[in-house]
């Protein structure tokens, strides 16, 4: 279970950083920033906050909810159209920087998900596999997934048949079946290989 030992180590004001939606073949990626109230963090949250993709939907939700109210959040993103123009990888990179400007609150210290640091103006921490290390991390990986679960629900509204609603974007049997029968969308990522082959 991630805990606060790196944020209480470094001292001082530390943002956690991650990101949802890298190997999807649509929709945007989505980075957020989270700087928790450490001395006012519900035992609900400290009792379940863990990495996003081992908590269910229903659950991600509820922590959103308790996070608003104990947390300063920040939501960046980068469309499908600048992950085909600069890559995935650089594209979430520009993500989690927007993330960390869309706080409106400097850190001393970011605390970022994975082995790549994005650009920012305070001192980075790459954590592998932090969301199951940082408390703030893992809170960032909440509010991310719970924002673009739901933004692929409402496009799911818009280019029905593709499963978004379920897969989120990714490649299921049930979303390349759609995209073999109906052809990719504006929101489908054309620099990724399965979309790719279909366009060409």
């Amino acid at each position: 279970m991630p805990d606060l030992s790196l944020e209480q180590s470094a001292g001082g004001v530390v943002v956690g950083i991650d990101e949802v939606g890298r190997g999807p073949l649509a929709g945007p990626v989505i980075a957020c920033a989270v700087i928790l109230d450490q001395n006012h963090l519900p035992a609900r949250l400290l009792e379940t906050l863990d990495d996003s993709k081992k908590l269910s939907a229903k659950l991600r939700r509820e922590l959103q909810e308790i996070l608003i109210s104990c947390a300063v959040i920040g939501l960046g993103r980068a469309e499908v159209h600048e992950i085909d123009q600069i890559n995935i990888l650089n594209a979430t990179l520009l993500a989690m920087s927007r993330a960390y400007d869309a706080l409106g609150k400097r850190a001393d210290l970011a605390l970022v998900d994975g082995n790549r640091a994005p650009k920012l103006p305070c001192a980075v921490q790459t954590v592998v596999k932090g969301d199951g290390i940082s408390l703030s991390i893992a809170a960032a990986s909440v509010v991310a997934k719970v924002a673009r679960d739901a933004e692929m629900t409402q496009l799911a509204q818009l280019f029905p048949g593709y499963g978004w609603e379920r897969n989120a974007g990714y490649g299921t049997a049930d979303h390349m079946a759609a995209l073999q029968r109906l052809g990719p969308t504006p929101h489908h990522r054309k620099s990724f290989a399965p979309v790719r082959a279909l366009i060409s």
